[in-house]
């Protein structure tokens, strides 16, 4: 993580690493100080997503249903496709569709083939939210300092962790 102080004149980072931030020195291994450093990262990412869509009066969650039914405008989807899709796997996507519908965010219908099932397509209303965030977005970019080959390369790491 990055602190950054402002002294009259002039700015002054510092960058502190793993053992600085949760000042630990040691590990057993490099793969166990990674894992801590992915999980200590991700959290810290997280946190500062939560407080950039928090002015918005919307969750995690809800911006990423928003995201997942903007890339499906206008058509409509089921609440199952939105629960697979979704990056936090969370066990009941039917309240958190509720919630965003009484936001105004997101329409409902019942599915003509499976009267079981909702059909969800985002509204004008969270179309326009999402652009709102957008113009914020861009700074998350900047979080995380890497360059476009570093990010493909982080990303291919990322990518062989979870496919094992």
């Amino acid at each position: 993580m990055i602190k950054q102080y402002i002294l009259p004149y002039r700015l002054i980072v510092i960058i502190m690493n793993i053992e600085e931030e949760i000042k630990q020195s040691k590990f057993r291994n490099q793969r166990i100080k990674a894992l801590i450093n992915i999980t200590f990262t991700s959290n810290y990412i997280e946190l500062e997503l939560k407080n950039k869509i928090e002015p918005y009066g919307i969750t995690i969650q809800q911006f990423n249903v928003l995201r997942i039914l903007r890339g499906q405008y206008p058509a409509y989807v089921s609440n199952t496709i939105i629960k697979e899709r979704m990056i936090d796997k969370m066990p009941d996507t039917s309240r958190l569709i509720d919630r965003l519908e009484a936001k105004g965010y997101v329409e409902k219908h019942k599915c003509k083939k499976d009267r079981r099932l909702v059909d969800i397509r985002i509204s004008e209303a969270g179309l326009s939210i999402l652009k709102e965030i957008d113009s914020v977005e861009t700074t998350f970019e900047d979080l995380l300092m890497l360059t476009e080959s570093e990010a493909e390369l982080l990303n291919q790491l990322l990518d062989k962790i979870r496919n094992k």
